[in-house]
């Protein structure tokens, strides 16, 4: 069926729905008049004498961003509140560079789209999360004071979401995906939503989708203040230093394994925290001093103080991990060979010249100065046999806007 619309007709505006199901005509007698497509019947008039009224209900809004990997050289590990997410301890973390290791996240919406979607890697999953609702509360909730402060703007808190995201890397294998992915998520739609919180206000939002996302806001050197307050105010993420202030930093990633971790971080942590008598002295005596010596020591660009501390946090992360009951195995004997290598590199050296950390998953991050790269890359060939593949890297920056979109001009995937 073909619809002829023409000038003779009255006609001064025409435009068709994302779905090419309906045509809206506006027209000399300032009436909109819809029609469907395809059988050419009348189905609404709009006499309102506004043909934007039915113009704006075809308009999509779209944002795109991408956010970067953290890895803690202070590990976060545990909660004391599960549903905002509230740590049991502050952490510290590298930003890694968004050029090897990125979540790509664009969002779409229209006063058409229903209700929210999400789409992750090219496969639509359930949005009923509870972590992900809570980060799109909380942003439509900003989004909803700034529409009733200026009744001029759309009503985009009202209408559904449609969540785009793409990982350049495993997710699940322990290498932060969550944490790159709930923070593009959440930098996307507040640029969707135009709202005009800085990075550490939005940073306590992506806490509450991945804990260790709110250190993906900020590039380089990031803290996470654990906080004191039972309402979550005070944890958030804060710069300790910027991305150019140790430019011969390096890491390298050896991936041991891209499987799915058999036990999730957020199960694992809930055990850990029931269970272990040697995580109650990690967060009381150990991590505190830590905190304070980790941060001077990138201040001072003292990497022997940094690599020393960040061992032992890995370390001391690992033990608690075992000391919980069941005891949780997240290094495998790839994992041994490369701790053991390390340690050998820097006795050999006389100094500590390379620093491994583990998160929760077989994988090493491998921190180094650019100057001692030939040292430290130069392995054991038995190594070789765990290891599927090495990403040489550096300190990165945090989220970005992009043009990249994984959405069309319907704001579908």
């Amino acid at each position: 069926m073909f619809l002829t619309l023409s000038i003779e007709d009255g006609v001064t505006t025409v435009a068709v729905s994302p779905d090419g199901k309906l045509i809206a005509a506006g027209s000399l007698d300032r009436t909109v008049r819809v029609w469907d497509s395809t059988t050419g019947f009348l189905v609404e008039r709009l006499d309102s004498g506004n043909e934007n009224e039915y113009m704006d209900t075809m308009t999509v809004y779209t944002a795109s961003t991408t956010a970067p990997v953290n890895i803690a050289t202070l590990k976060y590990w545990g909660k004391r509140d599960k549903s905002l997410n509230l740590p049991t301890n502050s952490s510290i973390s590298v930003t890694l560079s968004q050029n090897d290791l990125r979540t790509l996240t664009s969002v779409a919406t229209s006063e058409s789209f229903t209700e929210d979607k999400l789409w992750l890697n090219g496969k639509q999953e359930s949005i009923n999360s509870p972590r992900t609702k809570a980060c799109l509360d909380d942003l439509k909730k900003l989004r909803v004071e700034l529409e009733e402060k200026d009744s001029s703007l759309p009503k985009l808190s009202q209408w559904g979401l449609h969540i785009v995201s793409e990982n350049n890397f495993p997710t699940a294998a322990g290498l932060a995906s969550s944490a790159a992915g709930f923070a593009a998520l959440v930098v996307a739609i507040s640029k969707l939503y135009k709202l005009p919180q800085d990075m550490s206000e939005i940073s306590k939002i992506a806490r509450k989708g991945s804990g260790s996302a709110c250190r993906s806001l900020f590039g380089g050197y990031v803290a996470w203040d654990m906080g004191v307050k039972d309402n979550g105010e005070d944890s958030k993420a804060i710069e300790v230093a910027p991305i150019n202030h140790w430019p011969n930093m390096k890491a390298a990633i050896l991936v041991v394994s891209d499987d799915k971790k058999d036990t999730p971080s957020t199960s694992g942590m809930q055990t850990t925290v029931a269970t272990s008598d040697l995580f109650q002295w990690r967060i009381k005596e150990v991590v505190p001093k830590r905190y304070e010596e980790m941060k001077q020591s990138i201040l001072d660009k003292d990497f022997a103080k940094f690599g020393d501390l960040t061992m032992k946090d890995s370390n001391s992360f690992h033990s608690v991990c075992l000391d919980s009951s069941p005891p949780i195995f997240y290094l495998n004997d790839t994992s041994k060979k490369i701790i053991k290598l390390i340690h050998a590199l820097n006795e050999q050296e006389g100094k500590i010249i390379a620093a491994y950390t583990f998160d929760a998953g077989p994988n090493a991050v491998v921190y180094y100065e650019e100057e001692n790269e030939s040292k430290v890359l130069v392995t054991d060939p038995e190594i070789y046999k765990g290891v599927s593949r090495i990403i040489l890297t550096k300190v990165g920056d945090g989220p970005q806007d992009t043009e990249e979109s994984l959405v069309n001009d319907q704001g579908l995937p």
